[in-house]
């Protein structure tokens, strides 16, 4: 499968749902995303489908608001054992390198990070709030819902929201912007190279109340030990190349393990001991590919086979049936909520 999110993303998004008269399990239906997924927060779904569902919702129930109204329902609880490192960090510089670190056990896909200030200000930096967009495409929703949790789980540990210089967002305001400047309690700027909080750089010193580095060196020896950094796996690096290159140009084991610097036989053992191999993910590739060209864009179906490496439109129309028991057309219009 391509880049998953853990369930508990999805706190509180049934519930708001029917708040705003809609029904939850028609969604999760639509997107393939498994009904559990919205009381079972320890599973996985993909991180593209939840996101195309936080925007439907959106859209279909007249909330431009939704991802921020999700946000404010949830706190650092949804990033599971993430959480207790996090909360036992000693300063918030550590907490940050810590959420840095493991923030692949929420989401491979999702980062966070400390960069100098995009405005230019010395005393200030940004906390940064990244999607991948080499494994899901970029969600408005997702993006508020995000930066929101992040905004209210920083409140949470500094104690208040002082020294927040600003927020930046890399999309046009989907709500009134006094909307934003409500629920973050500063100004919000639109149309940004990444999403951000513009903090005080003293703020990174500050010592949280919460602090315990015993129990801190014990989450963090458990999320080590039960979780491997995805940057470690070959598959990983294996999946990057042929996103890129599906649809492009011939894909093969030679051309890709010259790509990795590493013998054909070298990368398949590799593979293999991550239980794994190269026809298993380049099928998985072109799913996601497929997948993601017919839900979030209009372009021909001739020009999706093409684009996700089949040979031509009869080749894509066979893999969608047999991955998601629906014809190409059907699974664009499902997704779309048409007829």
């Amino acid at each position: 499968m391509g880049a998953m999110i853990r369930g508990a993303s999805l706190r509180g998004f049934a519930r708001l749902v029917e708040e705003l008269g809609g029904v939850p399990g028609e969604f999760t239906a639509r997107f393939s995303i498994p009904p559990q997924a919205l009381t079972s927060e320890a599973g996985l779904v993909p991180i593209t489908s939840h996101d195309l569902m936080l925007d439907a919702a959106a859209r279909d129930l007249g909330c431009p608001d939704f991802g921020l109204r999700l946000a404010h329902g949830q706190d650092l609880g949804i990033l599971g054992l993430l959480a207790p490192a996090v909360q036992a960090s000693s300063t918030v510089r550590q907490a940050l390198e810590c959420a840095a670190r493991f923030m692949f056990v929420h989401s491979p896909a999702l980062s966070v990070g400390v960069e100098p200030d995009p405005r230019g200000r010395r005393e200030v930096v940004a906390l940064t709030y990244r999607k991948d967009l080499r494994e899901s495409p970029y969600s408005p929703q997702a993006t508020e819902l995000g930066l929101g949790l992040f905004h209210r789980v920083a409140v949470t540990l500094v104690g208040s929201a002082v020294g927040l210089r600003s927020v930046e967002l890399p999309h046009p305001p989907l709500s009134p912007v006094s909307r934003y400047t409500e629920f973050f309690g500063a100004d919000v700027k639109f149309g940004c190279p990444a999403a951000a909080l513009r903090v005080e750089r003293r703020l990174l010193e500050k010592e949280l109340r919460g602090t315990d580095a015993a129990v801190r060196r014990l989450a963090v020896d458990r999320l080590a030990a039960l979780h491997t950094d995805p940057e470690a796996l070959t598959a990983t690096h294996v999946r990057r190349a042929l996103t890129q290159a599906v649809g492009t140009t011939p894909v093969t084991v030679g051309r890709v393990a010259r790509l990795l610097a590493l013998h054909p036989r070298t990368l398949q053992r590799r593979l293999a001991a991550e239980s794994t191999g190269f026809a298993e993910i380049l099928e998985d590739v072109r799913r996601d590919l497929a997948l993601r060209y017919l839900t979030t864009t209009d372009l021909p179906l001739g020009q999706v086979a093409a684009m996700a490496g089949f040979a031509d439109q009869s080749g894509l129309s066979h893999a969608v049936r047999r991955w998601e028991g629906a014809s190409p057309s059907e699974v664009r219009r499902r997704v779309r909520g048409t007829r």
